[in-house]
């Protein structure tokens, strides 16, 4: 990130304490508000992402800042024998663990708490890693995709949702406006942290987006580094190559 955007600015606590404080604060109402802020796109933007791995037959996939489950609960259809869901919030992992309960999913899908910067797995063990909205929570960009990197086996797809800021005229306008002054209300009014949902737009404001970021998975180490812009540029979805 171009600046190390905290949702806690009064805090002096690191980065990834206060965003572990932060979704475990919000996360009984995440899925209801993600819904709301984002016209319930994000969920067309999260089948793209199944389809990307779904092409590749993957038998193991792993989802870092696996949240609420959304995505790990989607991945079942790639087909997957085993799909692993990691996140550093207890919180959203409970939500999720409720969510894959109530589907039967539990011998399906593996929920792990774990850092994303630090991961708990041997080198080359997934045959896909996907990250929805996650990665501009790292508190060291480079170090998180480094793990991925470690982790992801050869010719192994890395698949990454993440929001943008529209580069055209008149949607850069708009975005400009809605996540400005209209997502931080919209927070306040249904979440009870009111630093939360200013610091998400705060976040994906400050994020490399697009070719700033291709650039940094390819000094990772990354090829075949691709991004897709989605609906008028307010997210993109990178493929990536081992």
């Amino acid at each position: 990130m171009s600046k190390n955007v905290t949702p806690y600015k009064e805090s002096n606590r690191g980065k990834k304490e206060q965003v572990t404080e932060m979704f475990d604060t919000i996360s009984e109402n995440y899925d209801g508000l993600n819904r709301v802020i984002s016209f319930g796109i994000d969920v067309k933007w999260r089948k793209k992402v199944v389809k990307l791995v779904g092409d590749t037959n993957p038998k193991s996939v792993l989802d870092i800042a696996t949240g609420t489950a959304d995505l790990a609960i989607n991945l079942v259809k790639t087909g997957a024998e085993r799909i692993v869901g990691l996140d550093i919030s207890p919180g959203m992992l409970e939500v999720g663990k409720q969510k894959i309960k109530k589907k039967e999913l539990h011998d399906k899908i593996e929920m792990v708490l774990g850092d994303g910067e630090k991961l708990p797995f041997e080198d080359n063990s997934f045959d896909a890693i996907t990250v929805a909205f996650g990665v501009r929570n790292f508190e060291n960009l480079e170090q998180g995709l480094q793990e991925i990197y470690r982790v992801l086996k050869p010719k192994g797809i890395f698949v990454v949702l993440e929001t943008a800021v529209p580069t055209k005229t008149p949607y850069k306008q708009f975005y400009r406006l809605y996540s400005g002054r209209i997502l931080p209300v919209i927070g306040k009014l249904f979440s009870k942290d009111n630093a939360a949902y200013g610091y998400l737009s705060e976040s994906a404001a400050a994020f490399p987006f697009g070719e700033n970021f291709n650039n940094i998975l390819r000094k990772i180490g990354f090829i075949d580094v691709k991004d897709k812009p989605q609906t008028f540029g307010v997210a993109s979805i990178y493929t990536a190559t081992k």
